[in-house]
């Protein structure tokens, strides 16, 4: 009996070693509701090059329209093009009165977007996609993002000699922005504002959006 509870008792522990350990990781809702446009960043915090690399890793399995696959990213770390890259970009349309961002809260890493061919209504669908799933991964390691298109071009092409065109970037880093989202009735002021040190996001409910 003592030789069978012997045998068992391993056979417990050898099952136990087989076992898979699950991390909880953020559903979806949460990972969304976490993504916020933050237009202020810890310049303590360096992004690593490697983290922007499994930021730009997710468009190796995205749809894509005609599976055409023309997106190409440039990866600008902050000793390689992110310091002062942010010169380029214009933050926060609806609150110019701040100048934004402001001095010493500026992102320092950045994923240009390119397209090998022209920009047409497929290839924005899927700079679309691209962007928003680069923003969740972004959050799901622990980061914060904002999503760009206010820059010249042929400036930031130029700047980095880029051969694409550019199409927009995404800002990475620590955000530090405290962003709350409002629901408002359809028909509202839907411009985002400042106020007591909250930055509020006016969004439309369920029964407003569905027709």
């Amino acid at each position: 009996m003592a030789d069978n509870y012997i045998e068992r008792r391993e056979e417990e522990l050898k099952s136990s070693a087989r076992q898979v350990v699950r991390r909880s990781t953020p559903s979806l809702e949460t990972l969304i509701y976490r993504n916020r446009s933050h237009r202020a960043y810890d310049t303590s915090y360096v992004v690593a090059l490697r983290q922007l690399e499994a930021i730009v890793a997710v468009n190796t399995e995205l749809p894509s329209g005609k599976n055409a696959q023309t997106l190409r990213f440039k990866l600008l770390d902050e000793k390689n093009g992110g310091a002062d890259f942010c010169r380029f970009l214009h933050f926060g349309g609806y609150l110019p009165e701040l100048h934004l961002p402001v001095p010493g809260t500026e992102p320092r890493a950045f994923i240009v977007v390119c397209s090998t061919g022209p920009e047409t209504p497929t290839v924005d669908i899927d700079l679309g996609i691209s962007l928003q799933s680069m923003a969740l991964k972004a959050v799901e390691i622990g980061l914060n993002a904002l999503i760009v298109r206010a820059f010249d071009r042929q400036e930031v092409k130029t700047a980095l000699n880029l051969p694409l065109e550019p199409l927009a970037v995404l800002a990475i880093g620590k955000g530090i922005d405290k962003i709350e989202l409002v629901q408002v009735p359809a028909g509202s002021d839907l411009k985002y504002y400042r106020k007591d040190g909250l930055h509020y996001v006016p969004k439309l409910g369920l029964k407003d959006i569905v027709l």
